[in-house]
């Protein structure tokens, strides 16, 4: 009995000193510089690029300084190296902290490099490193990548790693930036059968940009007045196996996320032109609450696809006062201009990414590998080669919700009066 008792008081002892064993590597939170972005910039000399490291400083904000701390909330560093994982113990010649990458949330990329046939060479490092999250954001800048991240100067939230999230985030949920990672950038290079997107942003400003449309516009072309910050996130980068070849503004970015089911979209405001009079134009919330749907098949090997898009719009303006939110001719009316609109919108993009790009930005590879028995079949029928030459029929459905929280306006006469 007491070898027994003996028996379970060195089993004792033997776990609970292996239980405190795990903190003997631990490091402090102010032991590290954290990475929140990289910035990547071609080199004039073959195999270098230039990495640029936006390191925030974790102390400012958090609550034990209080909110009150004097110090820059971030540090930025540019470097020549050979790719930007070893290009970590370069920059600790000046950093004196041990660098990190474990909250590294963009790649920021220039558009000089992406269009490099190389570049998948250069982001390929980051599938290796197992400090970089899959989950990583990829934005390409109009400039180089180091003079966007000099450039960016937000004035409502100063630490890089919300701002970066902050901006991001709400960009997807309004569609104006694609909803891609790293992740898809992967996905999409191996399986050559669609076109990628990334978030495009510029610090640069066009003044000379002629006004279509409240969304027809890429980065840099959105003019603002008032004292704010010069970055702005719109449109987005096209890649075709690894290597950008185009861009599509904000309202294309929009277009292709309705026509792709993998793209969890919110809603997003927009305008149509208004048909009761055509000199204004109707502001409406449009969401995708339910799935668009498919259907595929093959006649004399080109492939013909119908898809339907389910949208539901509520209308938040009525500038030419007809109310017709109580006149089911004129719901219809409206109904009939809005769907014809959008129709043509998605018909016309759907052309121009067969013309221009010779391949979908919107995953349609996904859903019509349904019509294949086999794996083998479908790599076969190649549907990169395919898509060009594909007959493509999109059917907007149209749901209306409410028509504004004051649904009947004043007769316009009658306030004149």
């Amino acid at each position: 009995m007491g070898q027994f008792k003996n028996l379970i008081k060195i089993s004792m002892m033997i776990i609970i000193t292996f239980s405190l064993t795990g903190c003997w590597d631990k490091t402090e939170l102010d032991q590290k510089a954290y990475v929140i972005g990289i910035g990547l910039d071609a080199h004039e000399k073959e195999g270098k690029i230039k990495v640029t490291y936006l390191v925030a400083n974790p102390e400012v904000g958090s609550q034990q300084s209080g909110g009150g701390s004097t110090e820059s909330p971030e540090e930025v560093i540019s470097l020549v190296a050979d790719d930007f994982i070893s290009s970590r113990n370069t920059a600790n010649t000046v950093i004196s902290k041990e660098i990190s990458y474990d909250l590294l949330s963009v790649i920021i990329v220039s558009e000089e490099l992406a269009r490099k046939p190389d570049f998948i060479r250069v982001i390929y490092s980051a599938a290796k490193d197992r400090e970089i999250k899959r989950t990583t954001e990829l934005v390409i800048t109009k400039e180089s990548a180091e003079k966007f991240i000099l450039n960016n100067n937000p004035l409502l939230e100063t630490r890089p790693h919300k701002y970066f999230e902050f901006m991001i985030r709400r960009g997807k949920e309004t569609g104006m930036i694609p909803n891609t990672d790293l992740n898809g950038f992967f996905q999409v290079a191996e399986t050559d059968a669609d076109l990628f997107l990334a978030i495009y942003a510029s610090t640069e400003k066009e003044r000379d940009k002629e006004i279509i449309s409240d969304d027809d516009f890429m980065a840099g072309e959105v003019q603002f007045g008032g004292k704010t910050n010069d970055t702005q996130f719109m449109g987005s980068a096209v890649f075709k196996e690894g290597m950008m070849i185009g861009k599509i503004t904000g309202e294309e970015t929009r277009i292709s996320s309705l026509l792709d089911n993998t793209w969890e979209l919110e809603d997003f405001k927009t305008t149509f032109k208004d048909p009761f009079d055509e000199r204004y134009r109707i502001s409406a919330r449009v969401a995708k609450q339910r799935k668009n749907s498919y259907d595929f098949k093959q006649r004399n090997g080109k492939a013909i696809i119908d898809i339907r898009v389910p949208v539901y719009v509520e209308i938040l303006s009525d500038p030419s006062m007809v109310n017709f939110a109580k006149n089911n001719d004129k719901v219809a009316e409206l109904k009939k201009s809005m769907t014809k609109t959008m129709e043509e919108h998605l018909t016309q993009y759907i052309k121009y990414t067969q013309e221009e790009f010779k391949g979908d930005t919107f995953h349609l590879s996904v859903p019509i590998r349904k019509g294949f028995w086999t794996l083998q079949e479908f790599r076969d029928f190649d549907w990169m080669k395919s898509y060009p030459d594909a007959e493509i029929n999109v059917n907007v459905d149209i749901r209306f919700g409410e028509f504004g929280r004051q649904t009947k306006l004043p007769e316009l006469r009658e306030v004149r009066d």
